[in-house]
């Protein structure tokens, strides 16, 4: 990324596609506007520009207002920026003659004559010119004379940038910094300069930097002890212990001071600039008796704060910026009347999930859900459908209203995910085009040693069409024990977590939306399949799903999905020859099924299966239009022959229920396709 200050050595810039903005903190709400411009430039072809003004407005506006405070120093905001992938930051300066241009100036001898944009991404509130006279309104006046497009910022971000920005300053004066940190996806940091002090802690035996910061106007949480991380100037880190506070163990009345011990470090620091990330709060700051318990308290900060950056660093690793980029992930969750899901496993997807957009889709919830997404996590987006289309369908319509996007995570609301859990799926999409759809490794989120149902080390399908996994034939889950620790092609991916190119769910049609849930993501890769792409399992990614979050598996309802599911699946996607002796054995067979239930007293499964097969039959005729359109889905997005790996030739029904196998490595190793 390039900076520039002064705006006369700016290179030749054309087709930019620029926002405009203090971007104070570069948070979550930021951060989605900052890949939007990353996706629009990358569309037309041309620089992603990021206009701010230094020094701040407020303070030439405003010189007499000294509480005023910065999340960021320019200098963090400008590291901020480049990790967000942007082409330019522009800091442009913000004088008294500056702010008296109209906004007609603004737009025409500033914005057209330094940064000639092809595209201005801005929200609906943001003012410009003398007197605040320019608005969106104005720039649509260029817009209509053909200068640039205006993309409005959604008021519904707006709103939660403005929302965020203050969570996050209150979470820092209130020395909640965990809580701050999830707000702004990123440590909070500060810089300073260090120097010298009067060596009070090299005489206890912890030499502290003394810090004098580089942005005089920044936030600073409250007195106490904190576990950080101090980044030399080549960026070298070292876990430090950070004080701020009036050091009241030593006598005299003193000046608030920050001071870092770094752990394990050697050397001298004077006149070097620390970057301090601030990672918890450990405890207050406390008048002690003497020095000697001053040094005991410290050795035992020590270890708490050891412990803390430990932990800390094993929940939010440092993942690299990999993928189509990270900006161009967007994690979709569908809710419905899932509230308590949300609330439990939303904080580790935002937690472990840097730099994807992450979007809940309201299935209609008659609970609280929306009000309260909107007051516990403003940084994640909101679609809100005004009815219950079920899992297939909602999923069809979230993700017709999403823009933007090269990968779509499909993630159950029930689901909690790990660290780093994209990192090697997006390392392996990337590095093979033909792989359309990842699922991760899914655990039982009750007994994490174990598969979970849904999906388990990836899914595969038999002769028959009957559906497995690796690591759960039909309700035998396995432990894992890392047997199926090897990435592998397999036949479907759980619609539980679930990775897909976002252009090949849409040019092969979506989820079909008349199964409202249950093996729609087994016709959905089957159509994949048949075009010629490849769907895998990368157990390196690991989730835990609860299951059984909506429908519990052995809910009448869910038999009922399956049963008709299962034949839809068949009768859109088995050649016409199969079907025709496939078909009457499924039937019979699932009739076997249906005696088995009522055997073990199970009287509504029985009866959950004969309502599959007359739904199945009212519905042959719309089934077999489908299997056109989507047969000619399939040949428009073809790459090659039918793929069939994943396909057991045997009978999971005859090796599990007559030979007795349990688990997926006993099974004879003959798979079409291998």
């Amino acid at each position: 990324m390039q900076v520039f200050s002064n705006l006369e050595q700016l290179p030749s810039l054309t087709n930019t596609v620029l926002t405009i903005g203090s971007f104070d903190g570069v948070h979550v709400g930021h951060q989605h506007i900052l890949a939007q411009v990353r996706r629009l430039a990358k569309k037309h072809g041309g620089p992603s520009v990021v206009l701010t003004f230094e020094p701040h407005p407020r303070t030439v506006l405003q010189p007499e207002d000294t509480s005023f405070s910065l999340i960021t120093s320019t200098s963090e905001k400008i590291r901020l920026f480049e990790k967000a992938g942007l082409d330019y930051a522009i800091l442009a300066p913000f004088t008294p003659e500056f702010a008296r241009y109209t906004a007609q100036q603004y737009v025409e001898d500033f914005l057209l004559r330094y940064l000639r944009p092809a595209v201005i991404v801005i929200g609906y509130d943001h003012h410009f010119g003398a007197q605040r006279e320019g608005d969106i309104h104005f720039l649509r006046r260029y817009e209509a004379q053909g200068f640039f497009r205006v993309v409005e910022i959604p008021a519904q971000l707006i709103e939660e940038i403005t929302v965020s920005s203050t969570k996050i300053r209150r979470a820092i004066e209130a020395g909640n910094i965990a809580q701050a940190n999830r707000f702004l996806g990123h440590p909070f940091a500060f810089r300073g300069v260090v120097v010298p002090g009067q060596q009070v802690g090299r005489t206890l035996g912890f030499p502290t930097a003394n810090l004098e910061l580089e942005e005089p106007r920044q936030l600073i949480p409250p007195d106490g002890i904190y576990a950080a991380r101090a980044y030399l100037p080549d960026e070298t880190g070292y876990d430090a212990m950070l004080y701020i506070g009036h050091r009241p163990t030593l006598s005299g009345n003193r000046a608030r001071t920050i001071e870092a011990h770094l752990l394990d470090f050697k050397g001298n620091l004077y006149g070097q600039i620390l970057r301090i990330e601030v990672i918890d709060f450990v405890r207050k700051d406390q008048k002690l008796a003497h020095l000697e318990e001053l040094r005991t308290h410290i050795e035992a900060d020590r270890q708490v704060i050891r412990e803390r950056l430990s932990q800390a660093q094993q929940e939010h690793p440092v993942e690299s910026n990999i993928v189509c980029g990270h900006d161009e992930v967007v994690i979709v969750v569908l809710n419905y009347n899932t509230r308590a899901h949300l609330e439990t496993y939303l904080p580790s997807v935002l937690a472990h999930s840097e730099g994807a957009r992450i979007i809940v889709a309201d299935n209609g919830s008659p609970d609280d859900s929306v009000a309260m997404l909107h007051a516990q996590f403003p940084e994640v987006e909101l679609i809100e459908l005004k009815h219950n289309y079920g899992f297939a369908q909602g999923y069809n319509e979230a993700l017709a209203r999403i823009v933007g996007g090269n990968i779509i995570v499909i993630l159950n609301s029930d689901v909690e995910v790990t660290p780093g859990w994209m990192v090697p799926v997006l390392e392996a999409m990337q590095a093979n085009a033909r792989i359309a759809v990842v699922q991760p490794k899914i655990l039982s989120w009750r007994q994490k040693n174990r598969f979970e149902y849904a999906g388990a080390a990836g899914g595969w399908i038999d002769a028959l069409g009957y559906p497995f996994c690796r690591g759960r034939i039909f309700s035998c889950c396995e432990e894992d024990s890392g047997q199926y620790d090897a990435p592998q092609e397999c036949f479907w991916a759980a619609g539980a977590a679930l990775f897909i190119r976002a252009d090949l769910f849409r040019r092969i049609g979506g989820f079909d939306g008349t199964y409202f849930a249950h093996n729609e993501e087994i016709d959905l890769c089957w159509r994949l399949k048949r075009a010629g792409y490849a769907v895998w399992c990368i157990p390196q990614s690991v989730v835990y799903h609860l299951g059984g979050g909506t429908l519990e598996y052995e809910n009448p309802r869910k038999i009922f999905l399956n049963f008709r599911n299962s034949l839809f699946t068949l009768l859109k996607n088995e050649s016409v020859g199969k079907l025709l002796w496939l078909i009457p054995t499924r039937l019979v067979l699932d009739g076997i099924a249906g005696i088995r239930f009522l055997i073990y007293g199970q009287w509504q499964a029985a009866v959950a299966i004969v309502q599959a097969h007359f739904s199945f039959y009212r519905n042959f005729v719309k089934i077999l239009r489908k299997r056109r359109i989507f047969n000619e889905l399939v040949e428009k997005v073809r790459i090659g022959p039918p793929n069939r790996t994943g396909i057991y030739k045997g009978s999971i029904v005859y090796a599990h229920y007559i030979r007795g196998i349990r688990k997926f490595a006993s099974l004879k190793s003959i798979f079409e396709g291998n």
